[in-house]
């Protein structure tokens, strides 16, 4: 049988440090499924499709990767993918509530489901998709944390 774990996550934009974590869970896993989440209450700099774009640009090539979207609980899509884990990628201390929050959640909603914690590696440890925007959105050079096709479309959002 098959080992598929999920990588959720907004990916907005796709980092250097997401491409490590997916690689490193290859060794616990046969399979990956990277599922971007559309969510509602957030307002992306990159569409859905976008996002996914980025994504299958940066890691083709890495055998065992697929790729999906989602709505709603991530325990459906983990279901519906017959996913035996979650594989959550930590940079810090400051992660572990939220992310501890978040496993306990999915246990509760589905126990079939374990949650894989991975720590960040440390060339990627203060690496957000977050704080790649706001440095970007102020002209600051982030070719170093994204892939470089990443790099460009970043450059084009904010017109530089």
């Amino acid at each position: 049988m098959q080992r598929t774990a999920i990588y959720p996550g907004s990916f907005d934009p796709v980092t250097n440090g997401h491409i490590d974590i997916a690689k490193r869970g290859l060794k616990l896993f046969d399979r990956i499924i990277i599922a971007i989440l559309n969510n509602p209450g957030k307002q992306p700099l990159f569409t859905v499709q976008e996002r996914l774009e980025m994504l299958e640009e940066s890691m083709s090539g890495i055998d065992g990767i697929a790729f999906d979207t989602f709505d709603g609980l991530l325990v459906d899509c983990a279901q519906k993918s017959n996913a035996i884990a979650v594989l959550r990628g930590m940079r810090a201390v400051s992660d572990f509530e939220y992310e501890f929050q978040l496993a306990l959640m999915n246990r509760k909603l589905n126990r079939e489901i374990e949650t894989v914690f991975l720590m960040t590696g440390l060339r990627w440890i203060f690496t957000s998709s977050s704080i790649i925007k706001e440095a970007a959105r102020f002209g600051g050079d982030v070719s170093d944390m994204v892939p470089p096709e990443v790099n460009r479309r970043i450059k084009a959002k904010f017109g530089s």
